[in-house]
């Protein structure tokens, strides 16, 4: 346990409640919890994110390992590939290695989303394109890249070193 909540690091199997589990915020990037100490899972990435309308769930960017969506309420934008799409509550978005997306939260409330995506994408496994329409929701950068740090550099400016946080009532359904 820690001041934030619960986190797991030991190898095996386990269960955990997400209400209990450690979050992160990320400012306009929204919350998340992915249930993962120092240790990050070796084969599969899960977060459930919360998007309040306008947060974005990352920039917009495209990867060399499959993800998977599901969005449990709320509403969010999908930009795919230059194009958006309305997810609402039981949408599911597949998204095969190599395809350009990023998730916005869209509508009144939070949406609630879980992220899965496959590990191992290796070296240069993601790279950040320039998109018109990402930008004017504030999820693309000014010139493309590789870098994650590059990528994100201006928005973790701004935030705090430390953005482990406890999970907030009224986050979950």
């Amino acid at each position: 346990m820690t001041k934030n909540g619960l986190v797991v690091d030991v190898e095996g199997w386990f269960v955990m409640n997400a209400r209990e589990s450690r979050w992160k915020t990320e400012g306009p990037l929204g919350s998340y919890c992915n249930f993962e100490g120092k240790r990050r899972f070796p084969q599969l990435g899960i977060n459930i994110s919360v998007l309040e309308p306008g947060e974005a769930m990352g920039m917009y960017h495209r990867e060399n390992a499959q993800e998977g969506f599901l969005v449990l309420s709320g509403e969010c934008l999908l930009i795919v590939e230059e194009q958006e799409r309305r997810l609402k509550a039981w949408d599911f978005f597949h998204c095969p290695a190599g395809t350009e997306h990023i998730i916005v939260g869209a509508g009144d409330e939070a949406a609630v989303i879980v992220a899965t995506g496959a590990r191992g994408r290796g070296r240069g496994g993601i790279v950040y394109p320039v998109s018109e329409l990402a930008a004017r929701h504030g999820a693309s950068v000014e010139r493309e890249t590789t870098e994650p740090t590059e990528a994100y550099e201006k928005i973790y400016a701004d935030l705090p070193r430390s953005r482990f946080v406890e999970y907030r009532e009224g986050w979950l359904p």
